[in-house]
């Protein structure tokens, strides 16, 4: 297949908008299947790892934090995976790198499904674990910028906030796929059941995700943006992106530190929080994140839409802002019990940080130039992932243990997003004309 080099497109290979919408819909359900394999590690260290993988003599919370410390090494890898398939990506396609990423996560997620627990191998099950953990997180890793990248420079300049957004829908839908899925499971099964070999299935079936990318292989074709490596180029483009744009890198990572965190303390640590300490039902809590992550998707689509007309920025500071404020409001609304006030905590958080993941695709892209841009946008977003998201179940669950209280926990949340919103300020300085090359 050859691959359009050029600056720009002659008009009669200008991709149709029915072509930019079947780009978009399938790097949503790629990224979606992806998520998913990565969120029902989440809801399982939430709720099933802890008494699986662990000794059975450890205090409940210290389990706890131990299966949160096995989800944290996903995002350690994740830098790794941005550098490794960003590289990759940045020389020889978007498509390439992100088909061989969906196919890893898809791997590894059903090898989880397959392990021993420490009942039968003692310490090696924690150990494997955390090995197939670490692949997971090298697959996120380089998924985000290939599927993000193939549905941006596929798209016209002035609409790629809007085709953007549908990447970032992925996150919700794979969160939907998680939850429903282990709630079926766990409604169908008996308890007993479900404790023994029910909790396999919803890894097993990320098989789904090969078929996905066997499908990308084949029947998507590779982004206007990728710029193939000439025989001139001795640097590898990570290098490059860190050599020549490190601030762009540095702000992009802190720019997305409060949407991670505040993510993974709703759908990860109050599940936890409020089947554990506040004896809400698991059916309750799993629900409510499944009901909000639903509406999140037209606020997600809706805020890459403004992007497009007024701005990457306004949408993402105000998430910031409205997300911070909203952390103070969030666990006394938890603590009512009262299912309606839980389930409105959920919403509005998520519909806060929706303003923010709704442009951040387009708002990435438009860092770096064409030929280091998979390089800078994967390796920017999975820094702000590793800071923020891996370690904000923990830091929750030690902040709560120390002072037995959730006052700290709001905190560190308005603390992060106050950071976020510093820089994003300063990332509109660095860059606002928009990516070099345009599909359009």
């Amino acid at each position: 297949m050859a691959i359009d080099t050029s600056a720009t497109r002659r008009s009669s290979d200008t991709p149709s908008g029915r072509d930019i919408t079947k780009v978009a819909l399938t790097s949503s359900a790629g990224a979606a299947v992806e998520w998913y394999d990565f969120f029902i590690y989440g809801t399982a260290a939430a709720l099933v790892f802890p008494k699986l993988f662990f000794p059975p003599d450890l205090p409940l919370f210290v389990a706890q934090i131990a299966a949160f410390g096995t989800f944290a090494i996903g995002f350690i890898a994740r830098p790794l995976g941005g550098i490794l398939f960003g590289h990759f990506g940045d020389l020889l396609g978007r498509k390439r790198a992100l088909v061989f990423a969906l196919m890893l996560m898809g791997l590894s997620t059903a090898l989880i499904g397959v392990l021993p627990t420490y009942h039968h191998v003692g310490i090696a099950a924690p150990l494997m674990l955390i090995v197939l953990r670490l692949l997971q997180g090298l697959a996120i890793g380089g998924q985000w910028g290939g599927a993000a990248l193939l549905a941006i420079e596929s798209a016209p300049r002035d609409k790629q906030g809007y085709y953007g957004s549908f990447v970032q829908v992925g996150v919700p839908l794979g969160v939907i796929l998680a939850n429903v899925v282990f709630l079926l499971v766990a409604y169908l099964l008996p308890t007993a059941e479900f404790a023994i070999w029910g909790w396999r299935i919803p890894f097993l079936l990320s098989m789904i995700l090969v078929f996905i990318g066997i499908f990308v292989h084949f029947r998507i074709e590779e982004s206007a943006g990728h710029v193939a490596a000439s025989p001139q180029r001795r640097r590898s483009p990570v290098l490059e992106v860190a050599l020549r744009h490190p601030k762009q890198l540095l702000l992009a990572g802190g720019a997305f530190i409060a949407n991670n965190v505040c993510f993974y303390i709703i759908i990860t640590y109050s599940v936890a929080y409020g089947t554990s300490t506040l004896g809400l039902s698991r059916e309750l809590m799993l629900g409510s994140v499944v009901g909000a992550s639903a509406l999140m998707i037209p606020i997600l689509v809706l805020s890459g839409w403004i992007s497009d007309r007024w701005g990457r920025r306004l949408p993402f500071m105000l998430g910031a802002a409205l997300s911070g404020a909203w952390a103070f409001a969030f666990f006394p609304l938890l603590e009512t019990a009262s299912p309606a006030a839980v389930f409105f905590a959920i919403l509005i958080d998520l519909a806060f940080l929706s303003l923010m993941y709704g442009p951040q695709a387009a708002l990435f892209a438009e860092l770096f130039p064409p030929e280091v841009r998979y390089s800078g946008a994967s390796i920017g977003y999975q820094l702000g992932a590793v800071v923020g998201g891996g370690f904000a179940p923990i830091i929750a669950t030690a902040l709560f243990a120390h002072y037995g209280s959730t006052f700290p926990i709001a905190l560190y949340l308005a603390g992060v997003c106050a950071i976020s919103f510093v820089c994003v300020a300063f990332l509109s300085a660095h860059r606002d004309e928009g990516p070099t090359v345009s599909a359009g």
